[in-house]
């Protein structure tokens, strides 16, 4: 690495960071301005502004033909989204889950995920697949807002108006807020994109697979925004941004990422068997994953978090040790299958049915207390 790559490495990080804190306080005081909660600012506006990268690197990638990482990019953004992102954010402080997320938002992330594995099983999303992608987050989009403004006016005198009661006091406050998600949405680009070329440029130099570099180095990448953006959120108590912004990135660069990068390809887009044979159904099973554990308690608890970030190097490892072929990769992947994986799968049920139990106890004991 030059000394310029590295002098605009340590720059990108600095403007990741500052990005971050405009756009968590400029959209945090938009949410009370328009009568939009917090937690749809964080699955529209936040998340969607912090997919700017994956929205670029994808449909470039499209048009000049590099397939491999426009998907790769999508199908490793949303694996880095909950894995990493929530992990890290969960273990800076434990994150409370909006009943909206459970009843709602996930099942649609969930949805969208083998939508979008389906569409692949011939190995092509077509431009005709795209636009249905593309029409379905518009339609998401429409939803969101319109249900949020009929909340917000039902419970004018709620919890909401308490917590959000400093609400701007004219225009000129309003377009200030717009200003900071503006100036923090082009600031997380921008770092985002000096860190990913250098990325790059380091893994072709080292002889990396283009997938691999698609599914993790570009990936990780354009996720920083999202990843600044959660944890400075979670940091700051905005609990509804940090997991809405991922929870709404998800589903943004399925529909919207996907979408568009499907239309705009000569043809459509070419989606690699490994990527449909391997990543894809990790991504679909780490959607899956979100259910139980956000439904436990509806939080996200330090526990989990570490839950999360084990199994991201757990995947990273073995993308690494697939792509080398290396001699441990057998064992790795026995040790996986066998004992992680049950262990995981048995504990998350023992949670999850404990809080269906426990909830189901206190119902019946309010309706014996009516």
């Amino acid at each position: 690495m030059d000394l310029m790559t590295t002098v605009l490495f340590v720059i990108g990080l600095g403007l990741l960071v500052a990005g971050a804190e405009l756009l968590v306080r400029g959209a945090s005081k938009l949410a009370a301005a328009v009568g939009i909660s917090p937690l749809v600012i964080g699955l529209t506006v936040v998340a969607f502004g912090t997919s700017a990268p994956e929205m670029s690197a994808s449909v470039s990638s499209a048009l000049q033909g590099q397939a491999d990482i426009a998907v790769g990019n999508v199908v490793g953004s949303n694996i880095f989204n909950v894995l990493f992102i929530l992990g890290v954010s969960a273990i800076v402080a434990p994150l409370i889950v909006s009943r909206q997320l459970v009843r709602l938002d996930v099942p649609i992330m969930i949805g969208v995920s083998i939508l979008v594995a389906l569409m692949g099983l011939d190995g092509m999303i077509s431009r005709l697949e795209g636009v249905i992608l593309f029409i379905g987050i518009v339609a998401y989009t429409f939803f969101l807002i319109r249900q949020s403004r009929r909340e917000t006016k039902a419970t004018e005198n709620d919890e909401f108006a308490k917590e959000y009661s400093a609400k701007p006091r004219g225009a000129s406050d309003t377009l200030k807020n717009m200003a900071f998600i503006g100036v923090g949405l082009a600031m997380l680009v921008l770092g985002s994109r000096w860190l990913v070329d250098g990325s790059i440029a380091i893994a072709r130099w080292a002889g990396i697979d283009e997938v691999v570099i698609g599914l993790t180095i570009v990936a990780a990448g354009t996720s920083l925004p999202e990843l600044a953006t959660s944890v400075l959120a979670s940091i700051k108590g905005e609990r509804d941004i940090a997991v809405g912004n991922v929870v709404g990135s998800n589903i943004f660069n399925i529909l919207a990422v996907m979408g568009l990068s499907s239309i705009v390809a000569p043809g459509g887009l070419p989606v690699a068997a490994t990527i449909e044979a391997f990543d894809v159904p990790v991504m679909i099973a780490v959607a899956i994953a979100c259910l139980p554990i956000f439904f436990a308690g509806y939080m996200i608890t330090r526990w989990n978090g570490l839950l999360f970030l084990g199994y991201y190097v757990a995947y990273t490892a073995y993308l690494i040790l697939n792509s080398y072929q290396h001699a441990a990769l057998p064992s790795f992947v026995t040790a996986m299958t066998y004992f992680v994986l049950p262990l995981t799968v048995l504990t998350v049920g023992v949670t999850t049915y404990r809080e269906f139990k426990r909830r189901r106890t206190l119902n019946g004991q309010v309706a014996q207390v009516r």
